[in-house]
């Protein structure tokens, strides 16, 4: 499955940095258009954001720009995805809930609420204390509502990155592992990705190579203000079943969820430090109690259960929270999808649509001028 490939064997009409989500989802859906793709990841598929995520299936909270993307993720593909890569990736349509806990919180939410309505969005809901005691009746009595978005959910982040690289190798995917690209150059009508493993070249390149995506658009005069930083999670010991929807909250920052193994895994933008040069985000125990106070004052029987887990990896971040989606301002035959923030998992399928829709039509079906490349630039 995957592994070293020779520069030689074979040619390809598409070159693919990342084998992230993103560019999994994208080399999946170039190939079922019917390109030849290869695919090139500097360690392994899934290593960093694709794989230390917490999985959330999240319309709600949504950038209003990101919100066509990702209802259209969310009822054309997550819900059956199985049909599409043979596996649902662990997909659980649990219910997100982000919890208002104080008079604040709540008109902050309704305040949002009436905002997506008037944009003719109605996936988000107001609900009052009573229904979120409906919902989860194991909250903490402080809670006075939140907002909820009943066809969302979440999955597991590994099960769905094996889902779409097997799915995207049985359509002729190659995808070449231990590959670093070192530059991207572009003559005679062609792309050429350099590596340690020697130089592949395609007609189009697509550049998904996550928090290291900024350099490579840089190489090809489309710089953008792309920070690399590192996301942590943590999991805890089993304890008995309490809830059942994701949660968030108004005030700060927290995703949250139990299995059905027992386990808590606890993130919501857990930031530290990380060296994309050296590929290396290390975990800093020193601001993960904050988001544990959050858990323990939703819901203090936890208070004693301890964290059996934590782990890192590297993502890439806009200053504006939203991802690049994009042909290439100032290139030929090359479309950019980085930058998510941390909140790309959701988009993923639907980020490998647009991808093919713009490489074999020029153009896409939804709307994407919000994540162009020159957006910062231009300003």
């Amino acid at each position: 499955m995957g592994g070293i490939a020779s520069p030689a064997s074979g040619s390809s009409d598409v070159l693919v940095i990342g084998g992230g989500l993103q560019g999994l989802s994208s080399a999946f859906q170039l190939a079922k258009a019917g390109l030849r793709v290869r695919l090139l990841e500097a360690e392994y598929c899934g290593r960093h954001a694709s794989g230390v995520n917490a999985g959330g299936v999240r319309t709600l909270g949504r950038h209003a720009a990101e919100i066509p993307l990702a209802l259209a993720a969310r009822e054309q593909l997550w819900h059956g995805l199985a049909d599409i890569i043979g596996s649902d990736g662990g997909f659980v349509p649990s219910g997100q809930l982000q919890v208002a806990e104080n008079e604040a919180d709540a008109i902050k939410a309704k305040a949002r609420v009436a905002m997506l309505n008037g944009l003719g969005f109605f996936h988000e809901q107001w609900v009052d204390q009573q229904q979120v005691r409906e919902l989860v009746p194991s909250i903490s009595p402080h809670v006075v509502g939140g907002i909820w978005a009943d066809r969302d959910g979440y999955a597991l982040p590994y099960k769905v990155a094996t889902a779409y690289r097997l799915a995207a190798e049985k359509r002729g995917v190659q995808i070449v592992e231990q590959a670093p690209v070192l530059r991207v150059d572009h003559q005679s009508g062609m792309w050429q990705a350099s590596t340690a493993q020697g130089a592949f070249h395609a007609p189009w390149l697509v550049n998904t190579a996550g928090a290291w995506a900024a350099d490579f658009a840089a190489q090809v005069g489309d710089p953008v203000p792309m920070v690399a930083g590192g996301l942590m999670l943590m999991v805890t010991q089993r304890v008995a079943p309490f809830v059942k929807p994701v949660l968030g909250a108004m005030g700060r920052p927290l995703s949250f969820k139990q299995f059905d193994n027992g386990t808590v895994v606890i993130g919501g933008g857990l930031r530290c430090e990380a060296d994309a040069s050296q590929r290396h985000a290390m975990v800093d125990l020193n601001r993960m109690p904050k988001s544990a106070q959050t858990v323990i004052d939703l819901f203090p029987h936890l208070r004693d259960v301890s964290i059996a887990r934590a782990w890192t990896g590297i993502e890439g971040f806009m200053p504006d929270e939203i991802p690049v989606i994009s042909p290439s301002a100032g290139a030929d035959n090359l479309v950019h999808a980085f930058g998510f923030s941390a909140h790309g998992f959701e988009l993923s399928p639907i980020t490998g649509c647009i991808v093919a829709e713009l490489v074999t039509q020029g153009t896409s079906t939804l709307p994407i001028s919000a994540f162009r490349v020159d957006r910062f630039t231009a300003a």
